[in-house]
């Protein structure tokens, strides 16, 4: 057979708690230095330690960053998943096992290396030769695949840090498991790894940590929250950064809480906007739930304040630990009566930092609770990143009113009067010696006093839709890769962007038909979604979840006549999205509209 060179994907199944993780990320990015296209994608339990885990690594040279169709080449360390590991490949496949887990290999139709793991890490120190073996099998990869031992320990270097101790005794783990498939096996199998030119600046890193830098950058002044999975590295990056970017002369120009719960937390941040503060929380969807009355306080009392959902698999508890896009709705529509929100939709690590910053500004500007959506896929995973997008202006606050000067050239001034015709009042800030601050959860007229008269309640409850209406084209605009000829086209958004490219390739491929896409960014949807729509034959709304719930969006908000042509495809089992899965089911949507 034809040697395989970087187009495979690599299983690697441990128990959570046992140091695999380190061992994870120093193989990725040891492929990632070498100029490798490579994702990892980290599948673990919902508890401290014990249970299995399995880390995924993609080699692509096209660039795929979905799981791939199989598992190529599998490494097993746990035996509590051994069998049903085994049972899933396909015969050649390539397994490196642990011969010290006392498990048999019982599949004659796969390229075997047994290599006793933990007697290795026992040889350096026999402690921790639990989490040193998950070295050796670093090392052993290494060696079978034909990576850099340089690059390889440069790569131990960065994930260990300043211990010395810890980055001697790993490179050793990973020479002595190159040493001993050198030494005990002639290589039978053809997966190989080249170098290839990688591009300058590039680097990894997680969704949450990018929303917190990000953050950051856009002034946040509190943050309030409330520990949850997966949304808490969000938390704890902003409290990890503060210090060194935001201190100034041994004086902190930040507030950091924990509070006792989310709905504790909702209220902190609501205090902060109407103060004047840029305050955020971060939570999951759970925590949102927990938070709707005061999400429906900040809607009718106009606070700015800003709320990020990494979205994890429900309802309930659900599987905390996957991922999922079933947040979307409760997030556009969230809280009891009438209500509409703004809802940012990164898709990209670049974009988690950039939504990071922008959302304070949206959220000032429009008076009103704005969203970060993600998801555990994008947020708790390493992404490539080849560069980020700093603020570069002022911070845009709004309509806020600082000065009696201001406030005077104001006619007819009110907290809740729609002076310019844009749905969005003035507003002051308290401390500031202008009256009135007036921020009311009942309803009110335009001066901010209570009223239940129909007529008064009706009109602000136009205005206050109108506001978020006129939000649609400033927000950021769709992504669109558009074919000249549009036969399919394809909306869909957030992570599913990490896996579309491999989709459109394989229904180009399987149909002969040129396929457009559009990656959805913000809620409510730009003009640009619905001209897209209207451009295409067929247009296919790609979602991670049940109920197809963007395409309900769709459905609701456009005009009749589009509605035949969209079609429904939604699928969510925990897992990221895997390339061919997807592109099967809108296969079979063409072929019920014979296209």
């Amino acid at each position: 057979m034809a040697r395989i060179v970087n187009d495979f994907s690599i299983n690697i199944a441990t128990a959570n708690g046992t140091g695999s993780q380190s061992a994870n990320l120093i193989l990725l990015q040891t492929l990632f230095d070498m100029g490798i296209p490579v994702s990892g994608k980290n599948l673990f339990p919902s508890n401290i330690s014990g249970l299995p885990t399995w880390y995924i690594v993609r080699l692509s040279d096209l660039g795929y960053q979905a799981p791939g169709d199989g598992t190529h080449i599998q490494i097993l360390l746990n035996p509590a998943t051994w069998d049903e590991d085994l049972a899933a490949l396909e015969p050649g496949s390539v397994v490196i096992w642990n011969t010290d887990s006392k498990m048999a290999m019982e599949r004659e139709d796969v390229i075997s290396y047994p290599v006793p793991m933990t007697k290795i890490a026992r040889t350096l120190n026999p402690k921790l030769a639990r989490m040193i073996a998950n070295v050796v099998y670093v090392g052993v990869m290494a060696e079978l695949l034909g990576m850099d031992q340089e690059i390889l320990e440069a790569a131990i270097a960065k994930q260990f840090g300043s211990k010395a101790k810890a980055i001697e005794l790993n490179a050793e783990a990973s020479r002595l498991g190159r040493q001993y498939v050198s030494e005990n096996f002639t290589k039978s199998d053809d997966y190989y790894v080249e170098a290839r030119d990688l591009e300058a600046g590039g680097f990894f890193l997680e969704g949450n940590e990018a929303v917190a830098l990000g953050s950051i950058f856009g002034g946040v002044q509190m943050l309030a929250w409330y520990p949850i999975t997966p949304s808490s590295s969000i938390a704890e990056g902003i409290i990890a950064w503060l210090p060194k970017l935001r201190d100034k002369n041994g004086k902190s120009t930040y507030a950091v809480l924990q509070a006792e719960d989310e709905l504790a937390a909702a209220g902190m941040v609501l205090g902060a906007g109407w103060a004047g503060a840029r305050g955020m929380t971060a939570t999951s969807g759970p925590g949102i739930s927990l938070m709707q009355e005061f999400i429906g306080l900040s809607y009718f009392s106009e606070i700015p304040s800003v709320f990020w959902d990494v979205n994890r698999v429900g309802p309930s508890t659900g599987l905390p630990t996957r991922t999922q896009q079933g947040d979307l709705t409760m997030l556009y529509e969230g809280s009891h009566g009438d209500t509409q929100h703004i809802v940012l939709i990164p898709g990209t690590v670049e974009e988690c930092f950039e939504f990071g910053w922008r959302i304070f500004d949206v959220a000032e500007r429009f008076q009103t609770p704005v969203f970060g959506f993600s998801d555990l896929d994008l947020g708790m995973n390493r992404w490539s990143c080849n560069g980020l997008e700093y603020p570069t202006e002022s911070m845009d606050r709004g309509k806020v009113v600082l000065t009696r000067d201001q406030l005077d050239s104001i006619e007819n001034y009110g907290r809740y009067r729609d002076v310019d015709g844009d749905g969005i009042p003035y507003r002051t800030l308290p401390g500031s010696g202008l009256d009135p601050i007036l921020y009311r959860g009942t309803g009110h007229d335009e001066d901010g006093a209570y009223s239940e008269k129909p007529d008064v309640y009706h009109a602000l409850m136009d205005r206050l839709k109108r506001k978020i209406e006129g939000s649609r084209d400033l927000l950021p605009a769709p992504m669109v890769r558009q074919e000249d000829v549009c036969d399919i086209g394809i909306v869909f958004y957030g992570s599913m962007e990490n896996t579309i490219t491999e989709i459109d390739d394989i229904l180009e491929e399987a149909t002969g038909k040129k396929v457009s896409t559009c990656r959805v960014r913000a809620l409510p949807l730009h003009s640009e979604v619905q001209d897209f729509v209207e451009r295409h034959d067929v247009v296919i709304i790609l979602e991670i979840n049940r109920d197809g719930q963007l395409y309900g969006i769709m459905r609701k908000e456009y005009p009749d006549h589009l509605i035949p042509k969209m079609k429904s495809v939604a699928f969510s089992d925990g897992m990221p999205p895997r390339a061919r899965m997807y592109a099967n089911r809108i296969m079979a949507v063409l072929k019920e509209v014979e296209l």
